[in-house]
């Protein structure tokens, strides 16, 4: 609600109205009359500069072509309308002090010029338009001008200012005849129908809402309103005003009319203004006689108030002496010590000793701004009784035709954000307000139906949850945020009020109704966690008293419905939602492997297997049918996956499980049949079984499992690594416990905030009080829990209720505080700790061992199975001889090695290191940082090296020779760590004497009608020819880590002369030529094009990057695939897709222009001969010619280009293209007749060159025919992608 002086800063943090952009828009922006300055500067120079009551001349020439008032006749000037709208700009252009506002509030202009223009002159059109523009503009609210409330003097000044001109505003519209001009316009207006509405009209009817907004919302000045209740403010007398006038009635008919429904929003801005002073509970209550209950109850605070002023009266009376004594004395206080050792001397009267304490006399210690409570909202004020009368009635008016439909279109504007931003605390407010004046004036449900469903509590509790999370997020804002969310849990509360009141109604569906709604929010786990998160993160820095007061109501509601709603039911199912947080293992030491099994054990357990599963084959024992080998979700691939079912038959044999064993064989079989590693199809029980017995006896690799943390440890190393957790929220359902749910309060953050409202229990109302002490009450009696009051500051509240002369008014809090202090002066009896844990807060933990007695965590049922099993003797003292033993090891990782030997598998890293701690071997956990993985160099022993030579020695003369020695090495290195240890012994000069010698084919004879080149006769072995494929592959990327030259096209450098190429150079010419007869002559000279234009580009750019071959013609798609090419493509240098994520092939970035120039050549040895981009050479036949050609007209044509002529070769000028592309200029190829597509890389596709968007064939732009209009240049794309290593 609106606040006090500085700014009045409202729930719903005003915005600017509405109309105000589109009406600002239509402000004549043309050049401003003769003599006025558009320019601001000069108006003034600043508040420090110059009295603001000084006005401009300007601006006071424009005030006096207004008029003048002469006793109640006001007489415009003939520029009058003119000089509103130069006010206008005048305002536009103000500086961030507002000067101008407050010129013209110093000044009056809108009490003595423009109040009453509009009082005399309402039928002129413009004029009064252009008025209530103004006056729009001049009222709107300070915090609107400013932004914000500033910190600054100066700013805050202007501010202050600002504010008190609006309340000198707000009293000048205290007028009757004002409001009754505005209704009298404003009805003119809505008696006009839409047809003859003008957009004008629409934006008039606009701007007096919005100027009835302005006004209601200027904040009452605290200085000069310093009336008892029932007398009339500003306030009322607008508000009686607007009444007299009919205003309210106008509003009311715009809220119910169907066809005004686009003034929702402002006029439900409007009633939440007028009420915002008002309780509903005593409006609804004016006018008829008081229930004796209310009456008996301000009975007993009269009461109340008298029997403690007697107690005051008669304590102050036991304190005085009979006789008067001049010399008030000094006395020992014995046991009380003062600063120092000696007893305290007390100078003062005895009576006096009572209130004696050493915190006399000192400073008291300043709260920083940022601590210091919130400032409580301005409490309600009773308003005149017949104002407080026509509201009643405008109340039940309203409630009778206008909340519902009115709440329904506001709900449906907020859910499709056609609102402003917190315009739904408006909504908040309505729903707060009428709901329980519905409630105290004659309870009707079906007045409040749009708002009393599911959807409504839905609707609350997510405002109420981003207002909670904003409050946290928006530091500078929190207090908006914490007001905002105040209002949403009024709302709440109100809601829950009266679900409660239609379980008392006599109509029986209004009982279901409310039995359905408190079905479906006690059955969601949101609605029952609420108030648990809003206690834990309450702030009383940030978040009033009066916030927590009513938190607290509503949770003590809240909680009395829900177990009223048990009570009668049996097994109550509600929804519960878990959790699950999968985290990464730590990079650090795995939790000790599962100790292999001896070979004469599996013998033993051998036989009881094969009876188990000679009984699965009679179907004696059944098989298993929930064994899933394969989880497809899993992030795990799909290779580690099947190791890891491997291993989990090997678990299931060694668990006596064979059934089980048997149906996962069966089903990874079905998941991966390839290479039958789970045995073939066709496979009988005999072969599974012996299968299963292989995997029983075979060494699997089996995966380090992470690190088992000690549950409820703190993380006190700071070289922990942070684990990544992934939440994956469980929705399922259980039975609902109403005394496990309010186990949740009982923490020490819930007992805070009950403690921090006890403490005022003299402000407190009565219902209030008896809420904290039911809540204290059930954590301390229902669960036994009483010790988590056992503190200081609670004892001091206790205390000071005890000594109270009216206690006896307290009577269930004077119980409940006796009833704790006996319980803790019998546990101080047998516990002296007690005394000490006064002084901290305390866990539901700590309390259990307060009172079953310290270490009994650790020695109770529940929790020995989660803590670390205790360190005997015998295990101390192998743990100081194996750190004494390994402490002296250089480079060793001394807890690894103890954990290695330590007899005792259970412990863990953590737990060993805090022990060594413990005993006093080491000074901290800092002492044992955690190895972190890829740090550690791993060097190579004499033995290792000594074995790696006579493993070189041995496989020397074999084919593969880094492949026999990578099988047979003890210790497991990466490849590129074995080659450069052989090359640093010397035992081989280069890398390429390691790789894998391959046997070559004789010579092809020739041809057969297959489709592929190499005919039936020379094709190789297919499975053959896949080992050399993957081989040649490893022996690539190998070579390209190692800085090697790639295959062997391009294996040696160049220094090395022509005798070292002449090998690889020859077998490419030979699958080349091959390949021609094959017919693929077009796409080897596509190839060597590609090469070639990758080479200018490196020269030209000067930097290499991996260029793919991207087919773009069916035919060369047909070469791509087939083994040949492909054969070629690695002879050449040519990378194949490395992963999934490739479709091309890759021309390296190694290969220098050079070398793609010399393999280009290779490729096109044949045609060296003749000209490079002929058909043939000089010396072709004519056959030969002409055959080529009629090729080349054959593929232009299959492109869409026109023919070539016999005698006419592609121009000179060309446009760039990609070397992976085929649709350029290039030597006639050869081709097969057929239908052929073509395909085309946009520009735009250059997100995802795998997306090829099929197209009609275009021309070629080759064609230089006359008559033939050259086509448009395409657009080409060269794919460069980082090479994958």
């Amino acid at each position: 609600m609106p606040g006090g002086g500085e700014g009045g800063a409202v729930v719903a943090l005003l915005r600017p109205g509405r109309v105000s952009a589109p009406s600002e828009a239509r402000c004549r922006r043309g050049s401003p009359g003769p003599g006025f300055a558009l320019c601001p500067l000069p108006l003034l120079a600043g508040p420090g500069f110059m009295d603001l009551y000084m006005m401009n001349c300007e601006l006071l020439a424009t005030c006096s072509a207004l008029g003048y008032l002469e006793g109640d006749v006001y007489h415009k000037e003939p520029d009058c309308l003119e000089s509103v709208k130069d006010l206008i700009r005048y305002l536009r252009y103000e500086d961030e002090t507002r000067d101008v506002r407050q010129q013209l509030g110093a000044a009056q202009i809108l009490q003595n010029d423009l109040l009453p223009l509009i009082a005399q002159y309402p039928q002129d059109k413009l004029l009064f338009d252009a008025v209530v523009r103004l006056m729009v503009n001049l009222t709107q609210p300070a915090l609107l001008c400013f932004g914000k409330v500033p910190h600054d003097p100066g700013s805050r000044h202007c501010f202050l200012q600002v504010v008190s001109y609006l309340q000198a505003y707000k009293e000048a519209f205290a007028s009757e005849k004002v409001f009754g001009v505005l209704s009298e316009k404003l009805y003119h207006l809505l008696q006009l129908d839409w047809e003859q509405r003008q957009e004008e009209d629409n934006l008039l009817v606009e701007r007096i809402l919005l100027l009835v907004r302005n006004v209601l919302h200027i904040p009452a000045d605290p200085e000069e309103e310093k009336s008892v209740d029932d007398d009339a403010s500003a306030h009322d007398r607008v508000l009686w005003a607007m009444h007299v006038s009919g205003m309210d009635d106008l509003l009311k008919f715009l809220a119910s009319s169907s066809a005004e429904q686009q003034w929702g929003l402002h006029v439900l801005e409007i009633v939440s203004l007028m009420f915002r002073d008002q309780d509903p509970e005593q409006l609804a209550a004016t006018g008829q006689a008081r229930p004796a209950k209310e009456q008996a109850a301000d009975v007993r605070d009269l009461e109340l108030l008298r029997q403690r002023e007697l107690a005051e009266r008669k304590s102050r009376a036991f304190q005085r002496g009979s006789r008067h004594s001049r010399f008030g004395g000094s006395y020992v206080v014995q046991g009380l010590k003062s600063i120092g050792d000696r007893d305290l001397v007390f100078h003062k009267g005895l009576h006096n000793l009572k209130d004696h304490s050493h915190d006399l006399g000192k400073e008291p210690r300043r709260v920083p701004r940022r601590r210091q409570p919130a400032r409580e909202a301005e409490p309600c004020r009773r308003s005149a009784l017949n104002v407080r009368l026509f509201l009643r009635e405008f109340c039940g008016d309203f409630l009778e035709s206008c909340y519902n439909p009115l709440m329904h279109l506001v709900k449906d504007q907020l859910l499709r954000e056609k609102s402003q931003q917190h315009d739904e605390t408006y909504y908040l407010w309505a729903m707060a307000f009428f709901m329980a004046f519905n409630r105290g004036r004659h309870f009707r449900p079906e007045l409040v139906s749009e708002t009393v469903s599911v959807r409504a509590f839905h609707f609350i509790e997510q405002n109420l949850t981003a207002y909670y999370e904003a409050m946290l997020l928006d530091k500078k804002e929190a207090t908006s945020w914490a007001r905002r969310m105040h209002l949403a849990l009024k709302a709440y509360r109100e809601l829950l009020t009266t679900v409660q009141e239609m379980d008392r109604s006599p109509d029986e569906a209004v009982r279901d109704s409310s039995r359905i709604i408190k079905n479906n929010i006690f059955y969601l786990m949101e609605y029952r966690e609420l108030f648990l998160a809003l206690f834990r993160k309450f702030e009383e820095s940030r978040q009033p008293r009066s916030f927590l007061r009513d938190l607290v109501e509503t949770t003590h509601l809240f909680l009395k419905m829900l177990e009223a709603f048990c009570r009668g039911r049996n097994n109550l199912v509600v929804q519960s939602k878990r959790v699950r947080r999968k985290k990464q293992p730590r990079a650090g030491r795995a939790a000790p492997p599962a100790q292999p099994r001896a070979p004469q054990e599996l013998e033993e357990l051998w036989p009881s297997l094969a009876e188990q599963l000679g009984a699965c084959a009679q179907g004696a024992e059944p098989l298993p049918e929930d064994v899933v080998p394969f989880d497809a979700t899993s992030e795990t691939p799909v290779e580690e996956q099947r190791a890891e079912a491997m291993v989990r038959i090997q678990d299931s044999l060694l668990g006596h499980q064979a059934p089980a064993a048997l149906t996962l064989l069966r089903s990874a079989r079905e998941v991966w049949p390839e290479q039958d590693v789970f045995g073939s199809p066709q496979a009988a029980l005999e072969e599974e079984i012996q299968l299963l017995r292989q995997i029983l006896f075979a060494p699997l690799p089996r995966q380090a499992a992470p690190e088992v943390e000690e549950p409820g440890e703190e993380e006190e190393e700071e070289e922990e690594e942070v684990e990544e957790e992934l939440a994956s929220v469980q929705v399922s359902e259980k039975e609902f416990s109403f005394l496990d749910y309010l186990k949740r309060f009982a923490s020490a953050s819930v007992v805070k905030a009950y403690v921090l409202l006890l403490r005022g229990y003299r402000q407190n109302s009565a219902h209030t009080n008896h809420c904290v002490a039911k809540m204290l009450h059930r954590i301390a009696y229902d669960l036994k829990m009483e010790a988590l009051l056992f503190q200081l500051s609670v004892f001091c509240i206790f205390n000071r209720l005890l000594s109270d002369p009216l206690a006896t008014a307290y009577k269930e809090l004077v119980t409940f505080a006796k009833y704790i202090l006996g319980k803790f002066f019998a546990l101080a009896a047998t516990n002296k700790k007690v005394y000490v844990e006064l002084l901290f807060w305390k866990t539901t933990a700590t309390v259990r061992e307060m009172t079953e007695g310290y270490g009994s965590l650790q020695e109770g049922e529940d929790s020995g199975a989660r803590r670390a099993p205790k360190w005997t003797l015998q295990e101390e003292e192998e743990l100081r001889e194996l750190y004494l033993k390994y402490k002296g090891v250089e480079g060793a990782d001394v807890i690894g090695s103890i954990l290695a030997h330590l007899r005792a598998p259970s412990r863990t890293r953590k737990q060993v290191i805090k022990q060594l701690v413990r005993l006093g071997l080491a000074e901290s956990v800092r002492d044992f940082p955690r190895e972190r993985k890829g740090t550690r160099l791993v060097l190579w022993t004499e033995e290792q090296e000594l074995e790696l030579q006579r493993l070189f020695e041995e496989f020397q003369g074999a084919d593969d020779i880094l492949g026999n020695i990578m099988k047979h090495l003890t210790a497991k290195r990466s490849k590129a760590r074995v080659v450069e240890k052989l090359l640093s012994l010397g035992l081989v000069a280069e890398r390429k004497e390691l790789y894998k010698k391959r046997k070559r084919k004789p010579g092809l004879p020739g041809m057969s009608e297959d489709r592929s080149p190499w005919g039936a006769a020379g094709r190789e072995d297919p499975a053959e020819e896949e080992e050399e494929e993957s081989d040649s592959e490893e022996e690539e990327e190998a070579a390209w880590e190692e800085g090697g030259a790639g295959d062997r096209a391009t294996e040696g450098p160049r220094e090395q002369g022509t005798e070292n190429q002449a090998a690889p150079e020859q077998d490419v010419q030979g699958l080349a030529h091959h390949l021609r007869q094959g017919g693929l002559a077009g796409s080897l000279l596509w190839l060597q094009n590609c090469l070639n234009r990758a080479a200018e580009d490196r020269e030209e750019d000067g930097t290499a990057q991996p260029v793919p071959l991207v087919p773009l013609l069916e035919e060369n798609e047909d070469a791509m695939e087939n083994q040949g090419f492909q054969k070629l493509l690695r002879k050449v240098g040519v990378r194949a897709p490395a992963n999934e994520q490739e479709s091309f092939w890759r021309i390296p970035a190694k290969l220098s222009p050079e070398q793609l120039r010399r393999l280009a050549a290779s490729v096109a040895q044949e045609e060296s001969e003749g000209e490079e981009g002929s058909p043939g050479g000089p010396d072709a036949g004519p056959e030969q010619r002409a055959q080529a050609l009629q090729t080349l007209r054959l593929a232009r044509r299959k492109r869409g280009a026109p023919a070539l002529p016999e005698e006419e070769t592609p121009g000179p000028e060309q446009p760039p293209v990609s070397p992976g592309s085929d649709l350029q200029r290039v030597r006639p190829v050869q081709s097969q007749l057929g239908p052929k597509r073509s395909r085309v890389i946009h520009s735009d596709d250059d997100e995802d060159p795998e997306i090829q968007a099929e197209a009609p064939a275009q021309p070629d732009p080759t064609s230089d025919r006359e008559g033939t209009r050259p086509p448009r240049r395409r657009k080409r794309l060269r794919i460069e992608e980082e090479e994958e290593d």
